[in-house]
């Protein structure tokens, strides 16, 4: 099973000014959805397990500032997977894994008796 990873970062929130700089980002909405590329369900989709949040953003000392329209995804998803720290995202993504894993083959099933 190869799972495949994508961030969404692209809501963030900002003050206007602080520091004599604009558009400060402070807090980032992040969307992690894991697809799996290789098990289809019976519709033939890829599996796929998504989990969201909101991470704040160390703003008390900005000595690399990045003017907003210079900010690309790449950039805020790094400045969030290091705000979470790597034992997090690590445990992130090996919970989306697992809930993918349950949905291909459940230990457990909801049956209705008639």
């Amino acid at each position: 099973m190869a799972i495949n990873y994508v961030w969404d970062v692209s809501t963030v929130d900002t003050y206007p000014t602080k520091d004599s700089n604009a558009n400060v980002v402070y807090n980032v909405h992040w969307r992690l959805k894991a697809t799996d590329d290789t098990n289809k369900d019976s519709d033939g989709n890829n599996w796929t397990s998504e989990t969201y949040g909101s991470q704040a953003l160390d703003t008390d000392s900005i000595s690399s500032f990045v003017a907003f329209g210079s900010l690309d995804a790449a950039k805020v998803q790094g400045w969030v997977e290091a705000a979470m720290g790597a034992d997090t995202v690590t445990e992130m993504k090996a919970l989306l894994k697992a809930e993918i894993t349950e949905k291909i083959t459940p230990t457990s099933v909801r049956k209705k008796i008639s």
